[in-house]
């Protein structure tokens, strides 16, 4: 399944422009900012479909009945470009597991690249929901192995990507792939280059957020 947050929410749809925006994009806390609410709305809608059980929650005065969740989620982000995105899952399921992935294009001379995973920490993923945050789903490449590491250190029970920006040719190898996946996104665009980079986009989410890096 499909999820475009823009068509619900005009505000996120506000962040995603601003994201966007060349001249805001100089304010690096503010662009974190704006991916940490895009985070923090999709929590709130994929609170919506996770399963939950009534409690007594004992007050001054009597007892009330609460729908609680009926677990904590797995919040994974791959490295760095994630983490504000993570903070906003963070911010709402405060009490999840967190699980960090250290995935990359690791650039050849001919233009093309390879996806290298250097570094994993995650905790127990077996029967689990895992939700993965990464700000950008290009060409899919790195969130599917991602996907496929998680999946051999466990056996998650559903899997939920959230992403700020998604592009089309990645969202359908990400179905192909792993069908079962749910996909939220701030919103979607139809073109990518030929270096894999989304059209319109936003540029480089890490950089944007954390200063440019050096090429590897």
């Amino acid at each position: 399944m499909i999820v475009n947050l823009s068509q619900q929410h005009s505000l996120m749809s506000n962040w995603v422009g601003e994201l966007r925006n060349v001249n805001v994009q100089t304010d690096r806390m503010r662009f974190r900012r704006n991916l940490e609410r895009i985070g923090e709305v999709a929590a709130y809608e994929i609170s919506k479909v996770l399963p939950f059980v009534e409690t007594e929650i004992q007050t001054p005065l009597g007892i009330a009945v609460h729908k609680t969740l009926k677990e904590q989620p797995v919040l994974a982000t791959i490295l760095r470009a994630g983490l504000p995105l993570h903070q906003g899952l963070l911010n709402y399921f405060d009490q999840a597991d967190n699980a960090f992935i250290s995935a990359y294009r690791k650039h050849n001379k001919d233009g093309s690249f390879d996806i290298s995973l250097d570094y994993v920490s995650c905790p127990e993923l077996e029967n689990r929901v895992v939700i993965i945050s990464d700000p950008m789903l290009a060409t899919g490449s790195s969130l599917v192995k991602t996907i496929h590491f998680l999946k051999a250190e466990g056996h998650p029970r559903e899997i939920h990507i959230v992403v700020a920006i998604a592009c089309t040719v990645g969202i359908e190898y990400v179905q192909r792939e792993e069908p079962s996946v749910t996909i939220w996104c701030g919103d979607i665009d139809d073109e990518l280059t030929a270096k894999g980079y989304i059209v319109p986009g936003l540029g480089d989410a890490g950089d944007l957020a954390f200063g440019t890096k050096v090429q590897m």
